[in-house]
């Protein structure tokens, strides 16, 4: 598993991959099959999921990330191209990318919703099952 991290708004960032590496736990996913990858911001995380997509090393990715509205249409750029790149890597190379970017007016409702790091963790694992159990039917 791969966890690509944006550092942008960490207070917030760190909470959802304290989040996603519980659920991981919970799920018997021991930290040494995880790998977290660090990059500067929401913008950024499409490109190093695609690397990580690419390198074949990972059964499924997860993307951690906050993006808060602002006074400029900043906010609609970022999110927009990271939900749009992370659905093109998935797509691209039939991987299971779990979407825990949180896309929030405020402070206040991001950290009211750290707990969506534990919710990309599972709907990876459960996209990357259900990938696993099509390719075994076809080779059927």
């Amino acid at each position: 598993m791969a966890i690509i991290v944006s550092r942008f708004h960490d207070t917030i960032t760190n909470r959802l991959l304290d989040s996603a590496r519980e659920a991981l736990r919970r799920g018997g996913i021991p930290d040494s099959d995880v790998e977290v990858i660090w990059v500067p911001g929401a913008f950024e995380l499409p490109v190093v999921a695609e690397a990580a997509a690419a390198s074949e090393n990972f059964d499924a990715i997860v993307a951690l990330g906050c993006v808060i509205r602002g006074e400029t249409p900043h906010f609609e750029y970022v999110a927009s191209e990271a939900a749009r790149g992370l659905g093109n890597v998935a797509l691209a190379h039939r991987i299971a990318v779990g979407f825990g970017v949180l896309t929030t007016e405020t402070m206040a409702q991001a950290e009211a919703r750290v707990s969506k790091g534990a919710e990309a963790v599972q709907a990876a694992l459960e996209t990357a099952d259900a990938l696993e159990r099509l390719d075994a039917a076809s080779r059927d």
